[in-house]
């Protein structure tokens, strides 16, 4: 199999794409911690609800008013149960990794949320027949190292808050976490290639709200009415919710010009972006063992980015997401199959939002 090397100012600019989305992460990360600690506002469930609602006005809006198969209305027809169930899995990845913090070390967190790197190859290979060559995995590992050395850097300086009597339930919730994560990245990466980012987006927005909803009146209503309410605080949950959208639109960008591994290797770095940001404002101890974490981190990016991934066939076999209820069509063969699909090549596509049309 012949490697497929990619261009170097496409390379940096896959791997600047990831950072961008890793900054939103330290955002939303900062104005959590303010809201936690400084406020007392410990309102996770609430603060997601913000984004659904958001998404909800933005893209199920959108939908709503297309016309044809690509109305709100039709796609509810064809897909909803597969949309409300995508959206139950975002909506509880978020809350089990918060949840965590509350019984467990934030290295522990750090840690074992890497999870989701192995959960979303697993998926990748099996359900959308991703295949990886060896430099993609040397990638995926020096990766790794480099959050073990950011993990013993927090050892060192004594920067493990969160840690409680129950760590075995944070850990677990981690890890539960991560794997709802994977699930739904390599969803994601599905839906934003076969049919529409903003269909993706738009269902998310309308379950999401939802069900989130329901989860705040049960679970979170006495803790939002202790919050005291100012300009602050109204301030920290626009930063928090601008953040979150800002997020969920653009991730659907990177993930659909690179992949979900590469997205999610490029977010180990969103820890360090905050703790850098966390030693002029939390006056945080600093260790040259952090830098060396965040250039392995790079180092690794750089090296699962240079060389593209491949399908074992054409993606089209998946259609029974896009028309289950449909008639099985017979894909024409030719006379010589095109040995791969680049997902990290960030070449320019002839389509913003591709379709593939099943009778």
């Amino acid at each position: 199999m012949s490697v497929f090397l990619i261009p170097f100012r496409d390379l940096l600019l896959s791997v600047a794409l990831g950072q961008v989305l890793s900054l939103l992460i330290c955002g939303i990360g900062l104005t959590s911690k303010y809201l936690s600690e400084d406020f007392h506002a410990n309102t996770p469930v609430f603060q997601s609800f913000l984004n659904y609602i958001l998404l909800f006005l933005v893209y199920t809006t959108t939908l709503a008013v297309r016309q044809g198969e690509e109305n709100l209305l039709a796609i509810l027809k064809r897909r909803w149960w597969k949309y409300m169930i995508l959206g139950i899995i975002d909506i509880e990845a978020n809350y089990l990794v918060v949840k965590a913090y509350q019984y467990t070390t934030l290295t522990s967190v750090q840690l074992l949320d890497c999870f989701v790197i192995p959960v979303v190859i697993l998926l990748s290979w099996f359900f959308l027949l991703v295949r990886y060559k060896a430099v993609h995995f040397i990638g995926i590992v020096v990766c790794i190292l480099g959050m073990g050395c950011m993990a013993g850097a927090d050892v060192l300086v004594g920067r493990q808050q969160g840690a409680g009597e129950n760590k075995l339930i944070g850990d677990l919730l981690v890890l539960g976490g991560a794997t709802l994560y994977g699930i739904s990245n390599v969803c994601e990466e599905y839906i934003v290639r076969n049919l529409s980012r903003v269909e993706f987006l738009g269902m998310i927005g309308l379950f999401g709200s939802f069900f989130s909803g329901i989860q705040l009146a049960i679970m979170e209503h006495k803790e939002l009415l202790k919050v005291p309410w100012d300009w602050q605080i109204g301030l920290l949950y626009v930063g928090f919710s601008a953040c979150m959208f800002g997020l969920y639109s653009f991730m659907p960008v990177v993930i659909k010009k690179t992949s979900a591994t590469a997205v999610n290797l490029s977010l180990l770095t969103a820890d360090l972006y905050s703790l850098f940001c966390g030693l002029f404002l939390f006056h945080y101890k600093f260790s040259g063992l952090y830098l060396l974490s965040f250039f392995t981190i790079l180092v690794g990016l750089m090296l699962y980015s240079s060389t593209s991934t491949y399908v074992a066939q054409d993606p089209r076999v998946y259609k029974q997401f896009r028309n289950p209820s449909g008639p099985v069509v017979d894909l024409p063969a030719s006379s010589q199959m095109e040995p791969s699909v680049t997902y990290t090549s960030l070449g320019q596509e002839t389509e913003e939002e591709p379709h593939v049309r099943v009778a």
